[in-house]
């Protein structure tokens, strides 16, 4: 029996390349995306079924969070806060949506017991992310904790984190050594259409490519 991992793809290149590490590491995926009314939804669960198709993936979930429009408090969501454009600042952005990644991991974690999975990778990272608490290496360990004690005594689930120390600019050598589709992959916060280059997420890419000496391949305004 192969080995599985549930694997989370955002859509993003952060976790298209922790998918794309899984199967390299000889996990059968499971793939999961979840739509929470974020500002680029269409977008980014275009870019997840890009992913996984390239992938191979054969087992996928996109599950539907909307309690998260309700909660509101971040950029991301609805029209009320406007999306910063005027660079990164030192702090939780407001572009931060409360607990996501908790919220994710625990969800993942019920993909996970269904299908026997042995691992869980999320694409997070924390050195070169743009300050979200729920990307921090120390966060990723207690989760993983508490998880495996609300699961059957004989589950052992390890939250993978292949990325978590890595900076933007190793994310897009890695993905291209790996064969990452990155025009697959999308991180702008604001637009659909052409990524805006401005936002917290478009920097982080720009500069991890051209840090990397490489030339990014989506379309930016």
């Amino acid at each position: 029996m192969s080995k599985k991992a549930v694997c989370i793809i955002s859509g993003g290149m952060d976790s298209a390349l922790a998918a794309t590490i899984a199967k390299k590491d000889g996990y059968e995926i499971i793939a999961l995306h979840f739509n929470y009314n974020q500002r680029t939804e269409d977008k980014e669960l275009e870019c997840f079924e890009l992913i996984t198709k390239d992938l191979n993936v054969k087992d996928k979930y996109v599950i539907d969070l909307d309690f998260f429009k309700q909660i509101g408090a971040t950029a991301l969501i609805g029209d009320e806060i406007d999306v910063p454009t005027d660079g990164i600042k030192p702090g939780v952005p407001i572009t931060y949506v409360p607990y996501r990644n908790g919220i994710f991991l625990s969800i993942a974690a019920a993909v996970a017991q269904k299908h026997n999975a042995e691992a869980m990778f999320i694409g997070v990272v924390e050195e070169d992310s743009s300050g979200y608490p729920d990307c921090r290496e120390s966060f990723i360990k207690s989760i993983e904790n508490s998880i495996n004690l609300g699961l059957r005594d004989d589950c052992d689930l390890k939250i993978e984190t292949p990325l978590i120390h890595l900076s933007k600019a190793d994310i897009v050598k890695k993905s291209l050594e790996l064969g990452v589709k990155l025009e697959y992959t999308w991180s702008c916060y604001k637009n659909s259409d052409k990524a805006c280059g401005v936002c917290d997420s478009c920097r982080l890419r720009l500069k991890g490519f051209s840090e990397a000496n490489r030339v990014d391949p989506i379309e930016y305004e």
